[in-house]
């Protein structure tokens, strides 16, 4: 079965055309063998070699199209050179400039010769761009090479031919584009098909690949962490920063003495000693090179996101333990499997059943009347959290609130006092925040709404219905084994979502298909080398567009965020790893204050000056005071991501970036400012001078609730916004959803898509 697989997958996924690779899927030779295989082989075929599958394909860009990534190198007429530069003069006399000019606008129309520099890899723009480069340079030296000077002196006598320029011409063209002698090198360098053999240490070892296989629930985290708690030694990698410390505490507690690695943190179960044998750490932070007896990966479903997948694919084919045991949904299961093919490990798989049961109601909540002990509203739109979290509390109940823009802290503080059934607070309002990372309490799940913000594969926002996975992964959280309410209920706040609702829990996880990939540091030192006149920008787009992937597995991860940060400090400054470790920074260009900040430190440490404490909360307005209006708290949020955003960098550039534990007590200052602040929430809200009463703001959420069906999404965004900046205005209902509009994609406020969890990072961060 072993030859079988590599004999498939070797056809399949070799260095081919995609189109060459389709044809070979569905080959004569594949279809005698396949009739062969049992289901049990079969599952162990790669997935484009199975029928039915589609083969996620990644586009290449046209050769045209690559070619306008590269920006012409700029090069200077020769000015009047030392002694003895001006030999082909000696020997033809002076050139007749304007004959020249001639010469070489007739040297650009011949169609023979853009055929020959199409054949060395001058398409039309790079013919052109080269030619007003080369045009330029002969009509502004003062000298030339004297084999050139002498040649263009024949030329213009009448005793050479024009064609005779080329050569030189083909060298200054490639002076303005250096890619086009190094073409092949670049394509080696970004060649990613073969990720499993960039970790050798992993290669040589015979690993234990164990799959916990189970929804929410289910106990299969529990069981895999047993395996980390008994073993001499461990390694756990989660998506989030509360994960890893709750991990940490739950160690510690039970005598297993473990450290926290985050992006912003590290913590040592005995500062005075050295490292401990056992590790709890984000999944970017993951070593490759330490060796482990046990490893855990948590939320393997996450090795599909468009931009931190590329953490999962990392620790599941670099992290050097004796067992690894993988937890997650199973409809990653077919694709960890394709992944060990290239490693030579198999996959031991172990299901789970969820351990308490969850019902789907017939009847949508429909008005916040009906609100009870236990429920959780969610939205995905921090604009619905502030409205339904006022409605609400205007029945008599009290709300915690946790959205994705929240400190840890605040997070957890909310979440403790919804769970406890003595304290006030008796309702969660929440975005999918609460999809992992917390243990809750709860009784019931509503839907405010099945419509997600969500980014596509080029960096787009848009609306997306829910996915199966997205669902249940939400409504999981209902009945949580071990606590008060050891079954959960479901249900929607529109009665026409509650049959939606239905279809989607229904549905069958969809299989993942392929696993993240990212360009390492080293990866674009070594384009760098080769194009040293690029932007680091636009080295990544050059290496975006020209690396080959192996499509039936793996995929380039989004780097627009990346660009965007390479781009706002290009004209600092700094060393090019200096750069890439900047841009790496866990922050989004989505919040422009943070990357005002970011530009901020990128200059002072350019400057080599210290980022002192003093420097920076100068910067931010220190020391801060609890928030009275909607627009404060969110500023105080955007402070707290400053915070770590110089914790971050204070792990890379201790030097420059001194005063970590200072910072880090006045980040635990503001945490807790910010939870009261949101405790606060619905007073913050009151004290917004509305200017519309309560009939309006229902009104409010009747429009918005049509979002769903596309209508009046952009005005409803806008009128939402301005209710709780304060400048709402009575607004009339909506006149039957006749007038059409182009849905929104994404509405307004933030969620936690798009946002980088805390502690993340892209290679190179260690």
């Amino acid at each position: 079965m072993r030859i079988l697989q590599r004999t498939v997958r070797g056809l399949i996924t070799g260095p081919t055309t995609n189109a060459f690779r389709r044809q070979i899927s569905s080959s004569t030779f594949v279809q005698q063998i396949l009739p062969r295989c049992t289901p049990l082989q079969k599952s162990r075929l790669p997935l484009c070699a199975r029928p039915g599958v589609t083969i996620f394909t990644r586009r290449f860009k046209s050769g045209e199209d690559l070619n306008a990534l590269f920006a012409p190198v700029p090069i200077e007429p020769v000015e009047k050179g030392a002694e003895g530069d001006d030999v082909g003069e000696e020997f033809s006399g002076k050139l007749n400039r304007d004959g020249v000019l001639k010469v070489l606008n007739t040297f650009y129309r011949r169609p023979e010769i853009k055929r020959v520099a199409e054949e060395h890899g001058l398409d039309t723009r790079l013919f052109h761009q080269s030619f007003i480069s080369f045009r330029k340079y002969c009509a502004k030296s003062q000298y030339f090479p004297p084999d050139l000077h002498i040649l263009l002196s024949d030329i213009v006598a009448g005793a050479g031919h024009v064609d005779d320029v080329f050569p030189y011409f083909l060298k200054h063209a490639k002076q303005c584009f250096p890619h086009l002698d190094c073409m092949d090198d670049l394509r080696k360098i970004s060649d990613l098909r073969s990720p499993a053999n960039w970790y050798p240490e992993a290669r040589k070892m015979n690993r234990k690949v164990i799959f916990h296989a189970g929804p929410t629930n289910s106990g299969k985290t529990y069981e895999a962490m047993e395996h980390f708690l008994k073993a001499k030694s461990g390694v756990y990698c989660g998506p989030l920063k509360l994960l890893a410390s709750e991990v940490f505490h739950k160690a510690n507690s039970r005598g297993v003495a473990c450290d926290l690695i985050t992006g912003e943190e590290r913590r040592l179960s005995n500062p005075e000693g050295g490292g401990s044998a056992h590790v709890a750490c984000t999944v970017e932070m993951a070593s490759t090179d330490v060796r482990y007896e046990v490893g855990v990966i948590d939320e393997i479903q996450m090795i599909r996101d468009n931009v931190r997948g590329w953490a999962w694919t990392r620790t599941v084919l670099g992290m050097c333990v004796d067992e690894l045991h993988i937890c997650g949904e199973a409809s990653a299961i077919e694709l960890v499997k394709e992944m060990l093919l290239d490693t030579g490990e198999d996959l031991e798989v172990k299901t789970y059943k969820r351990l308490t049961t969850l019902t789907i109601q017939d009847q949508a909540l429909q008005s916040f009347d009906n609100i009870r002990n236990g429920d959780c509203v969610v939205a995905f739109n921090k604009n619905d959290i502030y409205a339904i979290s006022r409605n609400v509390e205007k029945r008599g109940f009290s709300c915690a609130v946790i959205y994705g823009g929240l400190p840890p802290g605040t997070k957890l503080a909310q979440a403790k006092n919804f769970n406890d059934p003595s304290h006030e607070i008796n309702v969660l309002v929440a975005t999918d925040a609460i999809g992992m990372g917390l243990n809750l309490s709860i009784k019931r799940i509503i839907f405010y709404s099945l419509m997600k913000p969500s980014v596509n594969e080029k960096g787009e926002k848009e609306l997306e219905l829910l996915s199966t996975s997205q669902a249940l992964q939400i409504a999981g959280r209902a009945g949580r084994f071990g606590t008060q309410y050891e079954s959960g209920e479901v249900t929607t706040f529109k009665p026409e979502d509650v049959s939606v609702l239905k279809d989607i829990l229904a549905k069958p996880v969809d299989p993942i298909e392929a696993a993240g990939l990212h360009p390492t540091a080293d990866q674009i030192e070594l384009f760098a080398y080769h194009l040293p006149n690029a932007t680091l920008s636009n080295l990544i787009e050059i290496f975006v567009s020209i690396c080959r992937v192996d499509d039936s597995l793996y995929f380039m991860c989004n780097i627009e965020d990346f660009k965007f940060l390479a781009d706002t400090i290009q004209h600092v400054p700094l060393a090019l790893k200096t750069r890439y470790t900047f841009c790496c920074a866990p922050i989004s260009r989505k919040q422009p204050f943070v990357c005002s900040m970011f530009l901020k430190f990128a200059r002072q440490f350019s400057r080599g000056e210290a980022l002192t404490f003093e420097w920076v909360t100068s910067q931010l307005g220190y020391p801060f005071t609890v928030p009275v209006t909607i627009a404060e708290l969110q500023h105080l949020e955007n402070v707290f991501d400053v915070f770590d955003l110089y914790l971050w960098l204070s792990y890379r550039f201790k030097d420059t970036f001194p005063d970590n534990e200072r910072m880090r007590m006045a980040q635990r200052e503001l945490d807790e400012i910010i939870h009261e602040g949101v405790s606060k929430i619905t007073k913050l809200i009151q004290q917004v001078n509305l200017n519309t009463s309560d009939n309006n703001l229902d009104r409010l959420l009747d429009m918005r609730a049509q979002e769903r069906l596309g209508t009046r999404t952009k005005s409803v965004l806008k009128e939402i916004s301005k209710v709780v900046q304060g400048k709402g205005k009575p607004i009339p209902r909506a006149s039957g959803g006749d007038e059409k509009e182009k849905p929104s994609p994404r509405g307004s406020g933030s969620s936690t898509t798009g946002r980088r969890p805390r502690g993340s990072s892209v290679p190179g961060r260690k």
